[in-house]
């Protein structure tokens, strides 16, 4: 946790796109909350031409919506703030406007969630759950820095 699920509708994320996005995604949380990046991942999808709708109507701009479901237990200014460098970031990544990106944040308590086969610990606790990973497991992560 925490997943990160960014539609697009009206334009088309090359990799390079697709993998600064979830570059940015991943810092920006990482810098925000101080949770181990590896926790951090992202899944892209598309929206068909005029499947997208605002308003009842067909939108034809080019949009970028992330829905995060991210543990809960941080407060406002934290939540904004991450939202805030994510908006930045993307939007510059894709050249279109900010008004063009939208972010939710969805908050699920720790204790509704499993990631690595265990239930997550509450935020700051994340070192501590981490060395009950098995050696395996944490060695495919270490290439990756944690905080």
């Amino acid at each position: 946790m925490p997943t990160y699920t960014v539609t697009v509708a009206n334009l088309s994320l090359s990799p390079q796109h697709k993998s600064q996005i979830a570059e940015a995604i991943t810092a920006a949380h990482n810098a925000q909350t101080r949770a181990p990046r590896f926790f951090a991942q992202v899944l892209f999808s598309a929206a068909n031409e005029g499947d997208h709708f605002v308003g009842g109507r067909v939108n034809t701009a080019p949009q970028v919506y992330v829905h995060g479901l991210v543990r809960e237990g941080r407060n406002v200014e934290i939540k904004q703030a991450l939202m805030s460098q994510m908006l930045q970031e993307i939007a510059q990544i894709v050249d279109i406007t900010a008004e063009d990106v939208w972010i939710y944040l969805q908050d699920i308590p720790a204790t509704q969630m499993i990631e690595f086969g265990r239930f997550l610990p509450a935020p700051g606790e994340e070192a501590e759950w981490e060395k009950g990973m098995s050696p395996g497991k944490r060695a495919t992560l270490s290439n990756q820095p944690h905080y």
